[in-house]
């Protein structure tokens, strides 16, 4: 089946059977693009539960097709806040956003400068790169006031559980953390349905 294309934000919608509850915007990790499996199945499984999903490239990767971003992270940031706003416009209801790794962190800094949603949903939160747990990119939690998500691997060598949950503890808003046992960066697992599992903690903090 061909999903529909939203030019403007380089993104593919997946819509629901009925009138979407709300909006879902998602974006993906550095080296990564919109077709990320992980992205695809997450917004499946959102519009599964009837919501209107987006999977979006940003402005780094609709410049060039490979490789990862380069001081792109204010222009990447710009792409995320036009992506949320294109989405909002699509239907009415509560405006949930985030990403994978480095996707998901500007939209979590992104948020802590203002940007408005219903609930923030982050997954593999790039907490530090491996092995440098003293590069912590952590000053800007504090200022998020959204309600927010982590999905997170337990193996992940960008930051270990412990790491990760004293750092959910900075975050200014109510949090939930989805720990994906034995899984890596990408998430992957073989016996959990990490993307259900995703989506029931953000539907929990959407209350």
């Amino acid at each position: 089946m061909t999903l529909p294309e939203i030019p403007e934000i380089a993104g593919v919608l997946h819509r629901p059977d009925a009138a979407p509850r709300g909006v879902v915007a998602l974006t993906h990790g550095a080296g990564g693009s919109r077709e990320s499996p992980m992205l695809v199945a997450l917004c499946e499984e959102w519009a599964r539960r009837g919501w209107l999903a987006v999977r979006y490239n940003l402005p780094y990767r609709r410049r060039r097709p490979k490789g990862p971003p380069s001081n792109s992270a204010a222009t990447d940031m710009a792409g995320i806040v036009e992506a949320v706003a294109t989405v909002r416009g699509l239907a009415d209801g509560p405006v949930i956003a985030g990403g994978h790794s480095y996707g998901g962190r500007l939209t979590s800094m992104a948020v802590a400068d203002g940007l408005e949603l219903d609930v923030l949903t982050l997954f593999s939160y790039p907490l530090h790169p491996p092995g440098k747990p003293e590069r912590a990119r952590t000053e800007h939690l504090p200022r998020i006031t959204v309600p927010t998500v982590f999905t997170h691997g337990t193996a992940d060598p960008f930051g270990t559980p412990e790491e990760i949950r004293a750092a959910v503890a900075l975050v200014g808003a109510p949090t939930e953390i989805v720990e994906v046992t034995g899984a890596r960066h990408d998430l992957g697992s073989k016996k959990l349905d990490v993307p259900a599992l995703a989506v029931d903690a953000a539907l929990r903090r959407l209350g």
